[in-house]
């Protein structure tokens, strides 16, 4: 079992989150129909590090990025994520 670390209610077991898949950033509106394909379908599953968004379905009620290492599942918190 993960222990999550939210940064607002803090380490919490994994079945009081929902995983929110790859923080992928906002497609421009400039884009056309393939590129957005791409970026909203079509994912990297890079072994190692990964940034992730994550909500916190059974406390907070709140998003928050976390990258996790897909080779060892460890848990780190961006900087930008503290509150």
């Amino acid at each position: 079992m993960l222990l999550i670390p939210c940064p607002w209610c803090g380490p919490r077991e994994e079945h009081e989150f929902r995983y929110g898949g790859e923080g992928v950033a906002a497609p421009t509106s400039d884009n056309d129909d393939r590129e957005l394909a791409r970026r909203l379908f079509v994912r990297a599953a890079p072994a190692g590090p990964l940034r992730e968004r994550w909500y916190h379905v059974h406390g907070c009620r709140r998003w928050f990025p976390l990258i996790r290492d897909t080779t060892t599942h460890q848990l780190t918190a961006p900087p930008e994520s503290l509150p």
